[in-house]
């Protein structure tokens, strides 16, 4: 699977600090946004630190070692055991920066990651950060955010328009940093060429509607720089009222 992609990420119009942090690596096709919380800049240490562990499990780590700091799951492709794992091995880290510093107590992040291999893109999140397939000129979201209200919507409790409203839209109920173990969802995609994936923290998704969204990326699907550039501003035009990180990943 060949790729090109673009990342960006802007602190908004009404934060002081960005605590997401995101990576873009194409030689190993691998795309990753946090969303950082704790406040007094520990949400930007809990992001970087699950962007920076992931990654070096990841990266410096070979694919055929025979070694797993966690239970291999048969269900999925190796490519997308190796990322689970390194999910989890960030929540450790994140754990372990709070044990060692009292400051940081209280600080946790969301991740969602994607990693290709020659036909596949894996994706593991934890969190409200989305992954979203956009094909045929059609977009669907591949995660489902652990969150309170998306759990209303799953049992009939709220609607999709309500939760898009609600007073506790932002309460999460899973993150790195939240519990001694986390346990990520995993999704496959077969990829097609002319696919193109959308990674992103809440800062875009609770400020621009996925039909709009759609519409910048189909518009822009040969320009991604000018398609991630336009998802932000328009998160900004619209209030800016969280820090906003957009990847945008096209399959050749």
């Amino acid at each position: 699977m060949q790729v090109k992609s673009f990342g960006l990420t802007h602190v908004g119009r009404q934060r002081q600090h960005n605590e997401d942090s995101f990576l873009v690596e194409d030689k190993a096709k691998l795309y990753l946004v946090a969303d950082g919380m704790g406040g007094h800049a520990a949400g930007e240490i809990a992001s970087r630190i699950a962007v920076d562990s992931i990654s070096e499990f990841i990266i410096h780590t070979k694919e055929d070692d025979g070694t797993w700091p966690h239970a291999y799951d048969d269900q999925y492709r190796r490519s997308t055991n190796r990322l689970m794992a390194a999910v989890r091995m960030a929540n450790t880290r994140v754990l372990e920066a709070m044990r060692k510093d009292a400051r940081l107590r209280g600080m946790g992040t969301t991740v969602v990651a994607a990693l290709g291999d020659d036909k596949t893109m894996s994706f593991a999140h934890v969190g409200d950060s989305r992954a979203y397939l956009i094909r045929d000129g059609s977009l669907s979201r591949i995660t489902n955010d652990h969150s309170w209200v998306f759990e209303q919507v799953q049992a009939g409790m709220l609607t999709e328009a309500e939760a898009e409203k609600h007073p506790l839209r932002n309460v999460i109920t899973r993150a790195l940093g939240g519990a001694l173990s986390v346990n990520p969802d995993a999704t496959e995609v077969e990829s097609q060429p002319g696919d193109v994936y959308l990674l992103c923290s809440d800062g875009l998704t609770g400020m621009v509607p996925e039909d709009e969204i759609l519409r910048v990326v189909t518009e822009n699907e040969n320009d991604l720089e000018k398609a991630c550039k336009t998802l932000i501003d328009t998160a900004n035009e619209r209030g800016g009222l969280d820090n906003v990180t957009a990847i945008l990943v096209k399959t050749l």
